[in-house]
């Protein structure tokens, strides 16, 4: 989703200039080099000389798992603090933002390809909800955040059981008794449904007018295979697209429909954190000054 529908790209920068801060991105799909219209990217011109870690530095085609980006993020932290400026981690992927303030380990796993292409084998015999069905089994408390359509996550958590005999669960609970090294202040922007939604559907029309198709058909032309980030929001639905399987309408509608889905996911995410304040997203003015305060 657009983080921009909440401003908090906007909000992010004009905190980083008022306290001498420098912003760390938490999002999963901003990672990615090539993959800038549909992950809504902020441009150098957004970013207003503010410096960002975190972004544009994953080829597509590659695999980064939540391990990495932990390892990443304090390396970023740990250099902005010595600089003498405050790290201000920006985003909306839970499972990374939770990596952090919780400071959660994940084993480091060697990529079996060979189970990954089994079990991909299967998505395509068995069908998707067989899997998730499956993974559910193993470890339900996991697959309560995780949608029936969401094929990454659905591997991954029977990845992580094949390979280490724990659940994802297990390894999240026992990682947590670990002491968080920072003191975290975490803020969340919401607003009213009907008005979020209806600016994520403008939003995918805008970047439908942007040109996410032609980068969708450009990412696929240079990597020549489906790269691990097409699983991601709103490029595999075009993918689906160009692949002839649905319209172009169908795949709009879809990426709307989906995005909604997202949208409320996270808030649900970040409700179970306790530690999150909850933000207006039409007050900036107010929002920063309860932040200021809260920083102070």
């Amino acid at each position: 989703m657009d983080q921009r529908l909440l401003g908090k790209t906007a909000l992010s920068i004009e905190l980083a200039k008022r306290i001498n801060g420098e912003i760390v991105s938490a999002d999963s799909m901003q990672i990615y080099k090539e993959m800038d219209i549909g992950s809504a990217k902020p441009s150098k011109e957004e970013m207003q000389g503010i410096h960002h870690y975190l972004l544009d530095f994953v080829p597509p085609n590659e695999r980064y798992s939540v391990a990495d980006y932990k390892k990443a993020a304090i390396k970023a932290i740990e250099k902005i603090l010595q600089k003498g400026k405050t790290p201000i981690v920006v985003g909306g992927t839970g499972l990374y933002i939770d990596v952090l303030i919780y400071n959660i380990d994940y084993p480091e796993m060697e990529f079996d390809e060979t189970y990954r292409k089994y079990l991909e084998q299967r998505v395509e015999k068995e069908g998707l909800q067989t899997l998730y069905d499956e993974a559910t089994k193993i470890d339900e408390v996991a697959m309560r955040k995780i949608t029936p359509n969401d094929q990454k996550r659905i591997l991954r958590v029977l990845e992580v059981y094949h390979q280490t005999g724990k659940t994802k669960t297990q390894q999240e609970i026992e990682s947590r008794k670990q002491e968080v090294p920072y003191d975290y202040k975490v803020y969340a922007l919401t607003m009213e449904r009907e008005k979020l939604y209806d600016r994520i559907n403008k939003r995918v029309d805008i970047m439908i007018e942007q040109g996410l198709i032609e980068e969708v058909k450009q990412i696929l032309k240079t990597y020549h295979e489906y790269p691990t980030a097409m699983q991601a929001l709103g490029y595999k639905e075009i993918k689906e697209y160009l692949e002839g399987n649905i319209t172009k309408e169908e795949a709009i509608e879809t990426i709307k429909q989906e995005t909604r889905r997202y949208a409320k996911r996270q808030l649900t995410w970040f409700r179970k954190n306790k530690q999150t304040k909850w933000l207006d997203a039409n007050e900036k003015e107010e929002n920063m000054k309860i932040i200021l305060e809260g920083i102070n």
